[in-house]
């Protein structure tokens, strides 16, 4: 097997390993709502209570207030942010939270590959921000983390503070990104974000209750975990051969 083959392969099952931790995590989670005892699972009562408590927390959190949408948002409820272009011939939708591990994976795996198409004309990307990592383990990061994100939509800085945060994502059970400070620290990685306006939306959390409602709705998609892709409607995790090569190939037949 030639070394390139081998990395494509290694990718897929580091990507399929985190989806089936996350997957396992939620199970656990569903369990604790309905009563079930999975004390065994974590093996501290203190932890269980607190992922008890926050199971019926992943909306984000703090979902009072007016919906502020992000500039430029679009779809179902203005709950999409894009990138690329509309004329594309491929959509691709990613249901993701900052906070999940597997969703870094495919990041790591993908992003060159959907950077490359979009530029070209030939991908557009509608991402939807979930909270799913708050509800799970506790803390805010999930939710801080996507608001910040929408600020940088705002902006007009999406795209690059979105791979900033990827980049930097703390360990699953430490709540980073729910200090303000380190998120607006992050986007002095980004040219032009780091100003008072970002800041001031970054603190105010003024995308919070929008960042609530595109977490209700990847819940009443019924969507098993994030990360979460489709290709023009079909989940790409149902072909287990999916690679980025792969990707272009399909990619490419939509366009002709």
């Amino acid at each position: 097997m030639s070394e390139k083959n081998r990395g494509k392969r290694t990718a897929r099952e580091r990507m399929a390993a985190e989806r089936q931790k996350q997957q396992s995590r939620d199970r656990r989670r569903r369990g604790l709502i309905v009563g079930v005892s999975v004390v065994g699972v974590l093996g501290l009562a203190a932890v269980i209570g607190v992922i008890a408590a926050n199971a019926g927390k992943d909306d984000g959190g703090e979902s009072a207030g007016p919906v502020v949408v992000p500039s430029g948002a679009r779809g179902k409820d203005s709950l999409a942010i894009p990138a690329g272009k509309e004329s594309a011939g491929s959509t691709l939708t990613i249901w993701e939270d900052f906070r999940c591990p597997a969703c870094k994976a495919f990041e790591l795996a993908y992003r060159d590959t959907i950077h490359e198409l979009t530029a070209a004309g030939q991908l557009k990307v509608e991402y939807h921000l979930a909270t799913l990592i708050d509800g799970n383990m506790g803390g805010t990061g999930s939710r801080e983390a996507a608001n910040a994100a929408a600020c940088a939509q705002d902006a007009g800085r999406f795209s690059p503070y979105h791979d900033v945060l990827y980049d930097n994502q703390p360990a699953e059970i430490d709540d980073a990104f729910a200090d303000k400070d380190r998120l607006i620290t992050l986007a002095g990685k980004v040219d032009g974000l780091d100003t008072p306006a970002f800041q001031e939306c970054v603190r105010d959390g003024t995308h919070n209750a929008w960042v609530a409602k595109s977490n209700q709705a990847f819940k009443k998609g019924g969507f098993s975990g994030t990360p979460t892709v489709l290709l023009d409607g079909e989940n790409i995790y149902q072909d287990g051969g999916m690679t980025p090569d792969k990707l272009k190939q399909r990619v490419a037949e939509a366009n002709k």
